[in-house]
C-alpha cells in the first residue's frame, strides 16, 4: 500500500477512534455487531473496526452480519466469500422484505424508508439474540448533515442522526463510529482496500430524490466553501437552546429582568439625548435600580378567520 493510502487510512483511524472516545461507543467487554450492506462506508467501517480490536486499550469482540433482502440479482456468494478470506467472524441472515416493501410500496415511490425500518427491526432483534451489546452502522458526517437538512426541509424538525442512540426500547445501542469521517475520504479508503462493492440500487428503486438536491447542494459548498459541511456538524455538538425557540427545551416563560446587580459598562453604552417628546424623565445618575417584576399573561391563540 502507498503512502498516500497508509495516510488515508490513519486518517480515518485517527476519526474514528475520537469518535468512539468522545461518545464512549466501545467499552470493554462489548461485543459488536458490525452491520454490513455490502457498500464502502460499511467495509471502511469493518476494517477500522478490525484494526482498533487489535490496538485499542479495551477488549471488544467484532462480529460481521449482513442481511440478504432477497433483492432479484444480489450476489450472494461476495460477502461469505470475503468474510472467509480475511477470517472475519459473521453471519448472513435471509429475510425476504424485498417482497414485503414491493407489496406496500407503490410502483415508482421511493422503497428506502420502509426498506430501512424492516432492515433495523431484524437487525435489533438479532443483536440480541447472539448478544451483542453495541451495533455499528456505517453513516457518516455527510449521512448526518444531510439528514439534518431533510429534518429541517421537509419535517420542520431540528433533527438528525446521534453518534450513539438508545433505542426506544432501551433494548439495544446503535453506534455511528464514521460519524467524523466525510464521504470522500472514505470513498478513497475504500478504493484503496479493493474491497467487493455490492450496489445498492438492486431493488430497482431510485435513490431519494429529495436526499439526492440536498448531496448535491452539500458538494457545492464543498468546492465553494471548503469547512462548511464540518462547520454544520460540530454546530450539532454546540447546541445553545436559550438562543433557539423551543419552549420545550427552553423556559422563556420564566426569564425576568434582574437590575438588583451593580450595573455594567456595556461596549459604546450610553447616550446624550438631544431632544425628546416624553414627559417622563429619565433616572438621575446614582438612582437605585431595582428588580423589575413582569406579570406574566397566558395568551390563546385564536383562529384567525
Amino acid at each position: 500500500m502507498s503512502k498516500a493510502a497508509e495516510a488515508r487510512k490513519k486518517l480515518i483511524r485517527r476519526h474514528v477512534g475520537k469518535a468512539i472516545a468522545d461518545y464512549a461507543m466501545i467499552e470493554d467487554g462489548d461485543k459488536v455487531m458490525a452491520c454490513i450492506s455490502g457498500g464502502k462506508d460499511s467495509f471502511v467501517m469493518l476494517d477500522t473496526l478490525l484494526h482498533l480490536q487489535r490496538v485499542a486499550p479495551v477488549k471488544f469482540e467484532v462480529v460481521a452480519v449482513n442481511l440478504d433482502q432477497k433483492q432479484p440479482g444480489f450476489p450472494e456468494h461476495v460477502l461469505p466469500e470475503y468474510f472467509t478470506e480475511k477470517g472475519i467472524d459473521y453471519f448472513i441472515l435471509d429475510k425476504d422484505t424485498y417482497s414485503v416493501v414491493k407489496e406496500k410500496v407503490p410502483e415508482g415511490k421511493t422503497t428506502c424508508a420502509l426498506c430501512s425500518r424492516l432492515r433495523r427491526g431484524t437487525l435489533y432483534g438479532f443483536a440480541e439474540e447472539i448478544g451483542a451489546t453495541k451495533i455499528a452502522l456505517g453513516h457518516h458526517m455527510d449521512d448526518i448533515v444531510e439528514t439534518l437538512f431533510l429534518n429541517m426541509f421537509h419535517q420542520a424538525k431540528l433533527k438528525a442522526m446521534p453518534p450513539k442512540l438508545l433505542a426506544d426500547d432501551k433494548r439495544n445501542i446503535v453506534i455511528r463510529p464514521l460519524a467524523y469521517c466525510r464521504e470522500k475520504d472514505i470513498a478513497k479508503v475504500a478504493d484503496d482496500l479493493n474491497v467487493p462493492i455490492i450496489p445498492c440500487n438492486l431493488c430497482g428503486s431510485q435513490e431519494n430524490l429529495q436526499r439526492k438536491k440536498i448531496k448535491s447542494m452539500i458538494a457545492e459548498w464543498d468546492t465553494t466553501n471548503p469547512g462548511y459541511i464540518e462547520n454544520i456538524f460540530h454546530s450539532l455538538q454546540n447546541v445553545s437552546p436559550s438562543q433557539l425557540a423551543d419552549t420545550k427545551l427552553f423556559d422563556f416563560e420564566k426569564l425576568a429582568l434582574d437590575r438588583s446587580a451593580e450595573k455594567q459598562q456595556h461596549e459604546y453604552g450610553g447616550v446624550e439625548v438631544s431632544s425628546s417628546s416624553c414627559s417622563s424623565s429619565l433616572p438621575f445618575e446614582g438612582q437605585q435600580s431595582k428588580i423589575v417584576k413582569i406579570h406574566h399573561v397566558k395568551f390563546e391563540s385564536q383562529e384567525v378567520k
